[in-house]
């Protein structure tokens, strides 16, 4: 049976779906909850049981169509349902490392230029920000506007080697900019 989405009655806890949406989707699933208010649908897709299950969440204004294929128990019994807390606690850490790892990577006040000048020499060196200069293995730094006649510090051969790689990298960035 197709059936309306404008009416939120139909999404009972525990009901069996068939879905299309309006992306041309399909696929089937439990639901585990409906925020009326956002109007956001929490399924648990297909019928796998076990501890991983694959959970989608669908903003009920992209359901095309939908079919009722049967009604199950609850699929939040706590009886049967687990959550390993300490395993979604590592995931949500390691995330918030990894975004805090890329935004330090990102120049702050500094042109698109600096920027690709700093991306290219992180490929082959250790690089951080220090305010809109860009310091190479903790000793070699190249401040505006980033020639290698800016760059300073650092042992001879480092020095040398950040010349090179910026210079390269100049010389990169004028032939892309110039086709």
């Amino acid at each position: 049976m197709a059936t309306d989405t404008n009416n939120g009655d139909e999404f009972a806890v525990g009901c069996l779906l068939a879905i299309k949406t309006t992306l041309g989707e399909e696929f089937e699933g439990q639901i585990i909850t409906f925020d009326r208010p956002s109007n956001i649908l929490v399924l648990q897709e297909g019928s796998k049981t076990g501890p991983r299950r694959n959970v989608r969440f669908l903003k009920a204004n992209y359901i095309k169509e939908f079919n009722l294929l049967g009604q199950a128990e609850d699929p939040l019994d706590l009886k049967k349902c687990y959550l390993d807390l300490n395993s979604l606690q590592a995931r949500e850490e390691s995330a918030i490392r990894q975004a805090e790892i890329e935004a330090e990577r990102i120049g702050v006040g500094v042109t698109s230029e600096a920027q690709s000048i700093f991306d290219a020499l992180s490929k082959t060196l250790p690089v951080h920000w220090d305010k809109t200069a860009i310091v190479v293995m903790n000793e070699v730094r190249v401040s505006s506007p980033y020639l290698p006649e800016n760059v300073t510090g650092g042992t001879p051969a480092a020095n040398e080697r950040v010349k090179k790689v910026l210079e390269l990298e100049r010389k990169r960035l004028q032939s892309r900019g110039q086709n």
